[in-house]
């Protein structure tokens, strides 16, 4: 599977900013689909997941809970994150990873990434 991420920019806080990510190569609907984020200096950490198929499963981080939501649109080989009220800490390069028929937050689960969009939350 091959995934491209969009979507990323300055925002300043408070503001909302919609993440895509294009998945081809593969059954996009047999993949559990994740976002994760790495931060300067901190390590890559879970953002989001949505399971495979139907995406009937969401698991967040309590940090983004509330205030993320993932979907995905197997039609289209797509999968979103929309990010309300951000916040300055939420400033990270932002992942979209796929795992085949798993789910979980591991990073080592995650078979495929794409490169990674820019996030910058700053007044």
């Amino acid at each position: 599977v091959q995934l491209v991420e969009s979507g990323g920019g300055l925002v300043q806080p408070g503001s909302s900013l919609t993440l895509s990510c294009a998945a081809s190569g593969r059954t996009f609907s047999d993949y559990t689909m994740g976002w994760f984020r790495q931060a300067p200096g901190k390590e890559r950490e879970f953002v989001a997941a949505i399971s495979w198929w139907s995406g009937s499963t969401r698991d967040y981080a309590d940090s983004v809970k509330g205030r993320f939501t993932i979907s995905r649109d197997n039609a289209r080989n797509t999968m979103t994150l929309q990010m309300n009220s951000l916040k300055p800490e939420d400033t990270a390069v932002y992942y979209c990873a796929g795992r085949f028929r798993t789910t979980g937050r591991s990073e080592n689960g995650y078979d495929y990434w794409g490169q990674g969009t820019q996030v910058t939350v700053s007044s």
